[in-house]
């Protein structure tokens, strides 16, 4: 028996590219909204038909709200459809957004380190932006985060 082929895309959101960088973000990022932004852009792009056929092993994976990393599980047929809807998306909610790709890789360990290592740059340089405004619940929020991306599986 041989199991389905995937790719994982380590992904960046950039919300508000055009606003200056504030400590409020006007929406959070959640599984949920990215999900639904994807889905509604393979929609637009590809019509009922590449929807229904995306989403076969579409799945976002993980998402970190804090340094905005998610990943997202497509199959190896259908990774190339969900990757231009993605680089398409323009908004979640209403808010702008841009996705930008950081790793694509055929295996959910190597994207495991991929997103770890990605992770920890980004909240080192997160802690650095907000200096001693940083609380012990977004650090706490990020060590949840981390560990949830160690045991991350199909």
């Amino acid at each position: 028996m041989v199991g389905f082929k995937n790719r994982y895309m380590v992904m960046e959101v950039l919300l508000d590219p055009n606003k200056e960088i504030s400590g409020d973000d006007p929406i959070v990022v959640t599984q949920f909204n990215i999900s639904k932004a994807i889905k509604d852009g393979i929609l637009v792009n590809f019509g009922e038909c590449g929807l229904a056929s995306s989403l076969g092993s579409f799945q976002v994976k993980y998402v970190n709200p804090i340094t905005k990393l998610c990943v997202i599980r497509a199959s190896r047929d259908e990774y190339q459809k969900i990757w231009s809807s993605v680089s398409m998306v323009r908004s979640i909610g209403n808010c702008p957004v841009l996705f930008n790709l950081l790793d694509l890789s055929g295996s959910i360990k190597a994207c495991k380190t991929a997103t770890l290592k990605c992770d920890e740059l980004k909240f080192e340089q997160y802690k650095l932006m907000v200096g001693a405004c940083l609380s012990a619940d977004v650090t706490q929020h990020m060590q949840n985060c981390l560990e949830k991306i160690r045991i991350l599986e199909h």
